[in-house]
């Protein structure tokens, strides 16, 4: 048994608002799908989407997860920085001081994601969307290369990460200490290669936590990894997916 990462997920107060920036940032086209909120296509080799989930979730420290963008030049970085400015974006300091060679920008609700400088020979050949940054712990890391079946591509000091087979979007941890729950934030959504209830129990041996009592109403059930971050498993199987 294993999942496949089906979306990298925005809790989003008006999720078709930051959908179109998303798409007006990444260049990325709107998916034929009927759940809940709004996909987009990524087009990355990774193979997940983006989705935009409607959330009464209120944003209260900087996001555990962010996207680094990648650049091929210092022009396509300001190209790419002055469109997402456009778009609705504003910059955002988080510590990185005047002297750091990437962009802070946050979105329209106040997520936060960098636009890197060319040259990050690290994310080479990933990608636009380079890497999902994350906060977390060595243990985190290590749980989600095991649930995604992703083989651990960086394991030092206490900071991990992970790379599809198929190569493309990065996700990184960086190690603790760990940052405060920032409330609104990103989210994995999951769905499992074949039976949903073996999937769920899977990952809850390999150290996920149960958030809810049962399945909602459309089969999905929502965990939480080592660290707390939540997660959703869909109730539809990938085997039965169109």
């Amino acid at each position: 048994m294993s999942s496949r990462l089906f979306a990298i997920s925005f809790d989003a107060h008006q999720p078709e608002r930051l959908a179109r920036f998303w798409a007006g940032v990444l260049d990325l086209e709107k998916a034929e799908d009927s759940g809940d909120g709004v996909t987009l296509l990524s087009g990355n080799d990774a193979g997940y989407r983006l989705g935009f989930r409607p959330s009464p979730a209120r944003k209260v420290a900087q996001n555990r997860l962010h996207f680094d963008l990648t650049s091929t030049s210092a022009q396509d970085q300001q190209e790419t920085v002055t469109r997402a400015l456009d778009l609705g974006a504003r910059h955002a300091d988080v510590g990185q001081g005047p002297d750091a060679s990437h962009v802070v920008l946050a979105d329209p609700e106040g997520n936060e994601f960098c636009v890197l400088e060319p040259g990050n020979n690290f994310l080479a050949g990933c990608g636009f969307l380079g890497a999902l940054a994350c906060d977390g712990s060595q243990a985190v890391g290590y749980f989600w290369s095991e649930a995604l079946g992703w083989p651990l591509v960086w394991d030092q000091d206490e900071e991990t990460a992970v790379q599809s087979p198929n190569g493309g979007t990065k996700i990184t941890w960086g190690g603790p200490p760990l940052m405060p729950d920032a409330g609104k934030d990103l989210h994995f959504d999951l769905v499992p290669d074949d039976d949903p209830e073996a999937e769920v129990e899977r990952l809850l041996s390999l150290g996920a936590k149960r958030l809810d009592a049962a399945p909602a109403r459309d089969g999905e059930v929502l965990l939480a990894d080592p660290d707390g971050n939540e997660f959703r498993v869909l109730g539809t199987p990938l085997s039965r997916r169109p």
